[in-house]
């Protein structure tokens, strides 16, 4: 059969459409010689591989007369299925077919959406007539625009773009974790029309994070042709929490407490973030505003996670409803004396 068309798209021999565009979208920018200046020559052969491979399968005729007679029976204008004759046979007229392999610019074009997708003072002709640039690939924007190859200058304007709320817990945001957000988006296909896909983004929430932080995926927003596709932003949010309050990097925690134990001394037992148990004995006379700071069991510090800020414990007091008169009068010559 000569190439395998299947293994150079690295797709099974039963791939639809979409899984067809999908493999040559990724391989074509991959295989670019722009993208391969120190490996140019084998890149442009690669390249004209792919677009041929691309070209054929995509063709219901093409594809079938290739599946039927290989490589070279394609190229040696065999006649299409159930036509009859073989190459250089006879066959019923009108029933032979020329293989006519379309140029990589022009399917290059159809997906990216630009009639010569890569600009540059270079004009080297590639396979098919395809031409390429030296430093092409620095910019897709600047490619579109024509790029030092002498073409008007009509830069892409970029949709505004998309925030979406990514909700934490304290307990992420104290340790750091990997989360895996799904999405869906509209990407064009090679007749610039949207397709639906999905994609699974990888966010590492790093110890520390604040409300507020921002993570950028550039162009994750749909595609339009004409329009460069839009950011997307997902925006650090904190879930409120059942023991703990965040204040900057430090950690706010409440503790009740009687007025015996205000008055005469009280050890706290509070559970950290990450599950150990702190032990705090506090001797002082506990006022209602008073707060007892244990140094360095706050949060991360972003820039530095090895220092945290402090754990800071306030009291709630409670105090009694009523008293009888024998224990006001005990109260007073306590504090008399």
């Amino acid at each position: 059969m000569g190439v395998d068309y299947y293994k150079v798209l690295e797709v099974d021999r039963s791939a639809n459409d979409d899984e067809l565009k999908k493999a040559y979208r990724k391989l074509a920018m991959k295989w670019h010689p722009d993208k391969n200046p120190n490996n140019k020559k084998d890149a442009e052969a690669k390249f004209k591989q792919i677009s041929e491979a691309y070209d054929v399968l995509s063709d219901p005729q093409k594809r079938a007369i290739y599946e039927q007679y290989g490589e070279e029976g394609l190229k040696n204008q065999a006649p299409p299925p159930g036509a009859g004759g073989f190459p250089g046979g006879s066959e019923p007229a009108g029933a032979s077919f020329r293989f006519n392999p379309r140029s990589p610019d022009d399917i290059f074009s159809e997906f990216f959406g630009f009639t010569r997708p890569f600009g540059s003072s270079d004009s080297r002709p590639g396979p098919s007539g395809f031409r390429y640039g030296d430093d092409i690939f620095a910019s897709l924007r600047a490619v579109a625009a024509g790029a030092g190859g002498g073409e008007t200058s009509n830069t892409l304007r970029k949709a505004a773009p998309i925030e979406r709320q990514l909700l934490c817990s304290l307990e992420d945001l104290y340790k750091g974790v990997t989360k895996k957000m799904k999405i869906s988006r509209d990407v064009l296909d090679s007749t610039g029309r949207p397709t639906p896909v999905e994609e699974i983004l990888t966010i590492d929430i790093k110890p520390g994070w604040k409300k507020g932080t921002k993570i950028t995926f550039l162009q994750k927003g749909n595609e339009h042709r004409g329009i460069e596709a839009a950011d997307l932003i997902f925006i650090v949010d904190e879930k409120p929490h059942s023991v703990f309050k965040r204040d900057g990097n430090d950690l706010v925690v409440m503790q009740k407490i009687s007025l015996v134990e205000a008055l005469t001394g009280y050890t706290a037992q509070v559970t950290t973030l990450d599950g150990r148990t702190l032990t705090v004995p506090v001797n002082n006379v506990i006022s209602p505003s008073y707060e007892e700071v244990v140094r360095s069991e706050g949060m991360p510090i972003p820039k530095d996670p090895s220092k945290k800020g402090n754990l800071r414990i306030k009291f709630s007091i409670k105090f009694p409803s009523k008293l009888t008169t024998e224990q006001k009068s005990g109260i007073k010559r306590m504090f008399s004396s």
